[in-house]
């Protein structure tokens, strides 16, 4: 399931740093802007404990975790929606990604040039808002066009639905909503309405970028992102990308914990990120377990049985017959999958069953 966060951000907010910490992919980081011209893709692999613990129990010959990949968009400037700077290369990488990652310069630094000569989170997240907004608005007007006249004169009724759906969203945009703010009463609708790919209907978080000194509690300008985004729902991280780029270089899990510590820190930043984006796409994870193999599959949050079967392979979920499921917390206090089936804490599940997250399954199928 290859699903992408882009990382976006106006030049030389650290969207580069934070992926080169993100990835062993090495963008180019540079003090001038449009130095990442082609998005740089890595695929990430996501932290999670409870792999490690399943495999401490097994054994197996091998370990597979679950991966996302993080898209390095070129940084975009204003006047983007019009084809200014790398404006169209910009719009036509995001529409590609399935959420957004956007990075705001939260650190004072007069050796690292801002693109609008000062650092003001707020005014840049709005510049990218407002070019977003004004491509959308493009599309919707562009499609409303098309739909207008079936709707109000010919009786179609498909066509007044997407007429009354493009309606709202130019409504939305013309007052500098994002896409995601407008809610629909109707499957119908917003089947419609995810088929636009509108650019500001995907989900994002607010990647804040701080010093050293602000990494544990964040700073004023991360105080002033947070009261700007409170009624967008969306959520906030604060991240240190140059200290992130210090804890790549340490070749050991003992040494970078020990840094993390001496900074105040549990978990670094980036780990926080890859669950935070995982999070973002509204992912899940189950678990299959055995001598050959432990490994994390990665399915969509509310998925039943079959649709999760299928993540392993198509002819999975076609010949479904019931799934074995044994929770998490009960393959590791009985230590064993002999030890639970003994215990008669496995289930059977069939086709109506909702996967639930940590999920340790073994699927019957038949082709």
């Amino acid at each position: 399931m290859a699903l992408q966060c882009g990382i976006v951000g106006l030049p030389n907010v650290g969207k580069s740093t934070l992926f080169n910490c993100l990835s062993n992919a090495k963008a180019q980081s540079a003090n001038f802007p449009f130095c990442t011209i082609e998005p740089n893709v890595g695929v990430i692999t996501v932290p999670d404990e409870r792999l490690n613990q399943l495999a401490e129990l097994i054994n197996p010959q091998r370990i597979v975790p679950t991966t996302v990949e993080i898209v390095d968009i070129a940084g975009l400037v204003k006047g983007a929606s019009k084809g200014e700077g790398l404006g169209n290369k910009f719009l036509a990488n995001i529409r590609e990604t399935d959420a957004i990652l956007h990075v705001l310069r939260c650190f004072d630094d007069e050796n690292v040039v801002h693109v609008d000569g000062s650092v003001n989170p707020i005014r840049d997240k709005e510049i990218i808002d407002t070019e977003l907004q004004l491509k959308d608005l493009e599309t919707v007007e562009a499609r409303i066009q098309k739909v207008q006249k079936q709707a109000q004169t010919g009786g179609d009724k498909q066509a007044k639905a997407a007429y009354d759906v493009l309606v709202k969203f130019r409504e939305a945009l013309e007052q500098g909503k994002s896409a995601r703010t407008v809610t629909f009463e109707t499957k119908d609708d917003q089947k419609f309405a995810d088929e636009l790919y509108l650019l500001t209907s995907k989900p994002v978080m607010y990647v804040c970028n701080v010093d050293e000194a602000s990494a544990v509690s964040g700073n004023k300008y991360v105080d002033m992102v947070r009261e700007a985004v409170k009624e967008e729902h969306a959520e906030v991280l604060v991240v240190a990308a140059k200290i992130e780029s210090e804890i790549a270089e340490f070749e050991t899990y003992d040494e970078r914990q020990m840094f993390l510590g001496e900074l105040g820190l549990e978990e670094s930043g980036v780990a926080r990120l890859i669950k935070s984006a995982y999070a973002l796409l509204q992912l899940k994870t189950y678990f299959t377990a055995g001598v050959q193999e432990v490994r994390a599959w990665t399915y969509h949050e509310g998925w039943k049985a079959p649709q999760c079967a299928g993540v392993i392979h198509t002819d999975f979920e076609k010949g479904f017959i019931r799934a074995e499921v044994i929770k998490f917390n009960d393959f590791i206090n009985y230590g064993s999958e002999a030890a639970v089936k003994e215990a008669g804490k496995m289930g059977v599940e069939g086709k109506e069953y909702v996967v639930q997250d940590g999920d340790v399954m073994h699927f019957r199928f038949n082709v």
